[in-house]
């Protein structure tokens, strides 16, 4: 059995590779939706306009990350022989969205006297 032919090799076994996919996902949205509550929070409590767009956004990009998780798990589950690659875009992507949310919590923290 040659690891250079991939007709010869045994069929592939997801295992619970979808699954931790998802859940990984599905972390990183909650970590962004509770930093977009806090933003919101610090937006309604000092008035400031700001806060409320950026919470809003979190919470915009929170339910993103949990629908592309349910998506990365579909097409990890349907995958037959090599599993898909992880798009690099939307790795960054939500890469700079929990960078900024976390960011943007602590400001909302330290604005809140």
């Amino acid at each position: 059995m040659s690891s250079a032919n991939p007709a010869a090799r045994p069929p592939r076994d997801p295992g619970l590779q979808p699954e931790r996919t998802a859940l990984a996902w599905n972390r990183t949205a909650l970590a962004v939706a509770v930093n977009g509550v806090l933003v919101l929070r610090a937006g309604m409590v000092g008035n400031a306009p700001l806060f409320l767009g950026v919470g809003a956004m979190l919470l915009l990009a929170a339910a993103g990350a949990t629908a592309y998780s349910s998506v990365r798990k579909r097409q990890l589950l349907r995958a037959v022989g090599t599993p898909p690659t992880s798009s690099a875009t939307a790795l960054a992507l939500a890469a700079l969205v929990a960078l900024l949310a976390s960011g943007a919590g602590i400001a909302s923290i330290l604005t809140i006297r």
